[in-house]
Order: C-alpha cells, then sequence, then structure tokens
C-alpha cells in the first residue's frame, strides 16, 4: 500500500502510544517528532501515559498540546511502562496502534513505513531493528558491543539488515484486533513485556515481521553500572516470561545462564576446581578477540572497552535470571491476559 495512491478514507488511523516518566530530557523530541510524521494529520493521533513524572515531562506535554490537539495525556498510576501501554489502548482511537519509546528518534516515515508493512505482510505486529545511536564515548564502545554476536546473542530484531518473521521486534506496531484475541500487555511486567505479548501472539497462530524499512534508533547506557543494572532486569523479565509461558521463546538467554552457573560450578565444585582458570581464561581470550574484531569497525581505543562490558553484560543477565527464577518460583504475579472488550474499541 502506498499513502499517495490510496485514498486518506482508506488509510487505517493510527495511535502512537508513548509510555513515559521522567523525561523532560527526551519527551519533547519524541513527541514532536510522532506528531511531524509524514501519515495524514487527520488519521494519526499521538497518546502519552505518564507514570506521575514529577520533573518537566508534565509542562512540556502540556506546551505541545495546547498547540496540537491530536496530543492527548493520560495518567499511569502504575508507573509500569506495561500498564501505561493498557491505558492508552484502551482510550485509543486507532485500528494500529504503535508503541515508541520516550527516548528514542524515528524515522519521519516511521508511522507510513509501519501500515505499508503491516498490509504488505498481513502481520499482526511490525517493527524495526534495535538500532542504537551514541551521543558519548562510552556508548560508542556499548554499539559497537552489541552490534557483536557476543553483545547481541544473534538477534535478528538488533540487526538492521535484517527482513522477514521473527520472534519479536523493536517497539512494534500492533493491529488492535490483536488485543481483542490475545490479550493486552502484562500490566504486572517490569521487562520483557513486549517479548512476552510477541509469544502469545505467535501460539496463537499470529506472525510478527521484521523489515529494514523501519528505522527507529535509541540511546543505550551511559556507564558500566547503567549496563549492569538494564541487562539485570532484562535477565529478571525473561525469567518471569519463561516460568509463566513453561518454555524459552529461543535457546539464546541459556548462553549468559549457562555462563554464570557453569561459572559458579567451576568455582565451587573441588573436583572441578582446577579447570576454572583455564576455562576463565579461554572466555576472557574469546571475549578479547571478538573486541578486537568490533572495535577496530569503530576506534582502536574503544577494544577494551567492549572486552570488559562482555562479562559485565554476560554476567549481569545471568544473574537476573537466576534471581528471576527464584523470586517469581516463589512469588508468581501474573494473571490470564485481560482481553480488549469491543465496548473499549
Amino acid at each position: 500500500m502506498s499513502t499517495t495512491a490510496s485514498p486518506r478514507a482508506e488509510l487505517p488511523f493510527v495511535t502512537l502510544a508513548i509510555p513515559c516518566l521522567n523525561e523532560e530530557r527526551f519527551i519533547e523530541h519524541t513527541v514532536r517528532g510522532a506528531l511531524d510524521q509524514d501519515y495524514p494529520p487527520d488519521r494519526l493521533e499521538v497518546l502519552v501515559a505518564d507514570g506521575g513524572s514529577t520533573d518537566r515531562t508534565r509542562a512540556i506535554l502540556a506546551e505541545i498540546g495546547q498547540a496540537d490537539s491530536r496530543l492527548r495525556v493520560i495518567d499511569n498510576p502504575e508507573r509500569i511502562q506495561a500498564a501505561g501501554m493498557n491505558a492508552m489502548i484502551r482510550r485509543a482511537r486507532g485500528t494500529v496502534v504503535i508503541r515508541l519509546d520516550a527516548h528514542a528518534e524515528y524515522a519521519h516515515d516511521y508511522a507510513r513505513r509501519c501500515v505499508e508493512v503491516m498490509e504488505r505482510t498481513g502481520a499482526d505486529n511490525v517493527g524495526g531493528a534495535q538500532r542504537a545511536r551514541a551521543n558519548t564515548w562510552f556508548q560508542r564502545a556499548f554499539c559497537a558491543a552489541m552490534s557483536s554476536p557476543l553483545g547481541g546473542g544473534g538477534a535478528s530484531y538488533k540487526s538492521a539488515d535484517a527482513e522477514g518473521f521473527v520472534d519479536t521486534v523493536y517497539c512494534g506496531a500492533f493491529r488492535r484486533s490483536v488485543f481483542e484475541t490475545v490479550g493486552m500487555f502484562d500490566a504486572h511486567a517490569i521487562t520483557n513485556e513486549d517479548a512476552e505479548l510477541n509469544q502469545r501472539i505467535a501460539a496463537a497462530g499470529g506472525r510478527i515481521y521484521l523489515s529494514r524499512d523501519i528505522v527507529a534508533h535509541y540511546y543505550p547506557r551511559a556507564s558500566f553500572v547503567a549496563v549492569a543494572r538494564q541487562y539485570f532486569a532484562y535477565g529478571t523479565g525473561r525469567a518471569r516470561t519463561v516460568l509463566k509461558h513453561g518454555r524459552f521463546l529461543t535457546l539464546r538467554p541459556l548462553g549468559s545462564l549457562g555462563a554464570v552457573l557453569g561459572g559458579v560450578l567451576l568455582l565451587a565444585t573441588w573436583p572441578l576446581h582446577h579447570l576454572a582458570l583455564p576455562v576463565f581464561a579461554l572466555y576472557g581470550l574469546l571475549c578479547a578477540v571478538e573486541a578486537v574484531r568490533a572495535g577496530v569497525r569503530f576506534r582502536i581505543w574503544a577494544v577494551p572497552v567492549i572486552w570488559a562490558l562482555f562479562p559485565v553484560m554476560h554476567a549481569s543477565h545471568g544473574v537476573g535470571m537466576i534471581w528471576g527464577f527464584v523470586h517469581y518460583w516463589r512469588h508468581p504475579d501474573w494473571e490470564e491476559p485481560e482481553l480488549l472488550t469491543q465496548a473499549e474499541t
């Protein structure tokens, strides 16, 4: 479908949904970019679910809303992004709901491309790759680390050149009917909520499509501590999803989990203790070789930073999964997915 060839009345109404909390540094740029999409203005709205920001986020949104009535701001008292998405889905006018992250940049044709790919492929959810963009020297090194199979784990949605049906995509553009059949986002999921919803879509026979034509960039974490916290949270969310559904959607997360468990086993088991040093040395060598390969594509100074990032990412994710399995096995908090009702459409 082309927006120039089809009558405007035939174009689906699109809702751009942005969950946020204390995003004064990014929210104006993101919202104005959403409102300035090349999609027909009368076929598009922007919703922002604010989780109780205490900075200038609400003031910025109020100023933008005064100038453009297509922006609506709603409260998200639960603060969690997944709960905010559900609140926006209930109020959305669009038959296509496109999730946007508050601190990311989206191509001018992002909404149009999502609609085109959705109509061309018949997919229930479409999206692009998770492209990283750096502002600092650390972020540039982190981008290099994530471009490596050791950092990205071979995930299709992290490759800007990938195209085809996949298990998940970055953010996502959903047919509204999906939420009526498989349910909305898991409102208690702090992380991994996108992948969890996509797992339900796939289990119900739906399809998720990754297109290189759908372009968005996000800004990665800017310190070792922030990366460790992020990957710990990723691992925790992944473990929760595995326990909820009783299986791994892909085998990629087993890499970091196996590395951490294997390391603990080597250190804690006396008969295997003598193997710890050569195994850790081999792992360090593998990370060093891959850091050089990834680093030379950027700048040579990035090599030692990339080398250090690999074990931080692997260990944080693996430990997060272990903690998540223990915590959510003892305290499961998921329920049957809430369906979007006809009265809310």
